[in-house]
């Protein structure tokens, strides 16, 4: 007779079912918020409100807005990640890594510029988390990779930070909202920052 399973070192450990409903319940709370009256709306006493839980269970899942906003931004940024690691080329693999490259950069343009509310909010709750949650390691790392097989006399690390910096919600406000740009004029001017 088989006993229980132990869990594994670092490995997550399966949500509880009721823990799982709540967290559904707090990110459809937030993303109706949003929906009705904007990302500037989400508080976690708002979210509570609307979910019809307790802030200090909000608070214990998420710790604050802006991990709460990137936790709904989740979805999409699993969708634009098969995409480029798994999907059809140039995105995905089967492209040389110049034509890679350029196409993840658009992709990417369009993922801002679809995100940019939440990810404005997200943002400036907490400037910095950008760059140690998954979804820009992630990014990071594919940047890198193809950098160091179109150039590899460069520093690929520091180039692929350079390259995503520019793609923050508050920049890509401005060039869609003051400035009136297209996507299509926004992705004509990054082909001008591709270093191959």
């Amino acid at each position: 007779m088989a006993g229980p399973e132990l869990p594994v070192s670092g490995q997550e450990q399966p949500e509880r079912a009721d823990a799982a409903r709540n967290r559904q319940r707090i990110l459809c709370a937030a993303a109706e918020l949003i929906a009705a009256q904007g990302a500037q709306a989400v508080t976690m006493n708002a979210v509570a409100h609307r979910a019809g839980i307790g802030v200090g269970t909000v608070y214990r899942r998420f710790g604050d807005v802006s991990k709460l906003l990137f936790a709904l931004l989740d979805e999409s940024e699993k969708r634009f990640q098969a995409a480029f690691l798994t999907g059809p080329p140039p995105l995905g693999p089967g492209a040389p890594p110049a034509e890679r490259l350029r196409a993840f950069l658009h992709a990417l343009a369009d993922h801002v510029i679809d995100q940019c509310e939440i990810m404005r909010v997200a943002e400036k709750a907490s400037p910095i988390a950008r760059y140690h949650g998954g979804p820009y390691l992630t990014m990071h790392t594919h940047v890198s990779v193809l950098l160091r097989e179109a150039r590899p006399d460069r520093d690929p690390a520091v180039l692929a930070h350079l390259l995503l910096a520019p793609f923050v919600s508050s920049l890509f406000d401005h060039l869609t909202v003051d400035r009136r740009l297209t996507a299509d004029e926004i992705k004509a001017a990054i082909d001008g920052l591709l270093p191959v």
